[in-house]
């Protein structure tokens, strides 16, 4: 294993940050290159625990001659939003300085322009320098994950359509619940990936990208963050990488993707019309029909009409739920996985901010 760090000036004196870069490299030029990143929201830790048993994984396979093919690893990708803390608390999705999602704003380029991405660093604050070197050590690699959380959630995946169903064994290794199929409208870093590839050809887009993948990975909650759940996690990355041919492992056999992989626009995004206390009355992994009770939000404790029920829009499963308890107005609670889509509208793009 080679352990570099890239230096990252701050922009106040005598700051400066460090990012720990892990490499592994294949003995098979053939086999395909993997990318993954834990951390970029500095505050979800589940990839970071994964990717520190999955080094040690790693450094026993390499010594029994076992990689095949180059695998490089950044197990905290954001040190800058690990160092922002609010009366105590980390602040690790936006950066406090520019108010912006960590996960939003990288740059939309081609492939064939990713050398521009890491030149004239100096002109560029620490958080867009941060953002253009994660990008360019990704477009190095075929295969690239970037590593996430959600607040109370089943495990699940965004991907843009262009990588499904190729991407079904990596949903399969992970056990995962769902798959979101994005429309590929954003600047999130997986998104940002996608682009680079899809416009590689500049001004021609590919609807199809067979042997690549870019793939933001959620991994349950923010508190689902322990030894036997990392190390569920870590087999089940072993998994992908045996059945991809980047590591040698014969034990390994395929499985199937039993979940649903459905449109951003078959999501019911639950949201509060007032604040209030939430009372769920369901939780993930539940499967709700149309019309069934799922919150009631006490607004007026005490008082006649002190309350609101919220109704499912229509059959569903429940992927995420908020871990808040009293929330504001227009705040999300649930995310609901459904057949069809939604009547809400929606614009291209994330889900959420």
């Amino acid at each position: 294993m080679d352990v570099s760090e890239i230096i990252i000036p701050g922009d106040t004196p005598g700051t400066a940050w460090r990012l720990p870069v892990l490499r592994f490299a294949g003995r098979d030029p053939k086999a395909p290159k993997i990318y993954v990143q834990a951390g970029l929201h500095a505050d979800e830790l589940p990839g970071t625990a994964l990717l520190h048993f999955l080094a040690e994984r790693l450094r026993q396979a390499e010594s029994e001659g076992a990689i095949a093919g180059d695998i490089t690893i950044v197990p905290q990708a954001n040190p800058i939003g690990a160092a922002q803390s609010h009366f105590g608390e980390l602040q690790g999705r936006f950066d406090l300085g520019s108010r912006t999602n960590f996960n939003r704003d990288f740059p939309l380029v081609s492939i064939v322009d990713r050398a521009a991405l890491i030149e004239d660093l100096d002109d560029y604050p620490a958080t867009d320098s941060l953002k253009r070197q994660l990008l360019h050590m990704a477009l190095g690699a075929d295969l690239v994950l970037d590593l996430h959380c959600d607040d109370e959630s089943l495990q699940y995946a965004y991907l843009d359509e262009a990588f499904w169903p190729e991407a079904a064994d990596l949903a399969a290794a992970l056990d995962m619940q769902a798959v979101l199929l994005s429309d590929g409208e954003s600047s999130a870093f997986e998104e940002a990936v996608g682009f680079a590839w899809k416009y590689e050809i500049p001004g021609e887009r590919q609807s199809r990208l067979p042997g690549r993948l870019s793939v933001t990975v959620e991994l349950r909650g923010q508190r689902d963050v322990d030894p036997m759940l990392a190390k569920r996690d870590t087999d089940g990355l072993w998994r992908f990488l045996a059945l991809r041919g980047i590591v040698r492992d014969e034990k390994i056999a395929p499985a199937e993707f039993a979940g649903p992989a459905v449109p951003l626009d078959n999501v019911e995004i639950i949201r509060a019309p007032e604040g209030g206390a939430v009372l769920f009355h369901h939780t993930i992994g539940d499967r709700v029909a149309a019309g069934a009770l799922l919150a009631t939000i006490v607004t007026r404790p005490g008082q006649p009409d002190g309350s609101i029920d919220l109704q499912a829009p229509q059959d569903g499963l429940i992927l995420t739920r908020t871990s808040d308890r009293l929330v504001r107005r227009r705040g999300d609670l649930m995310k609901i996985v459904c057949a069809k889509p939604s009547k809400a509208a929606r614009k291209a793009g994330t889900l959420e901010n």
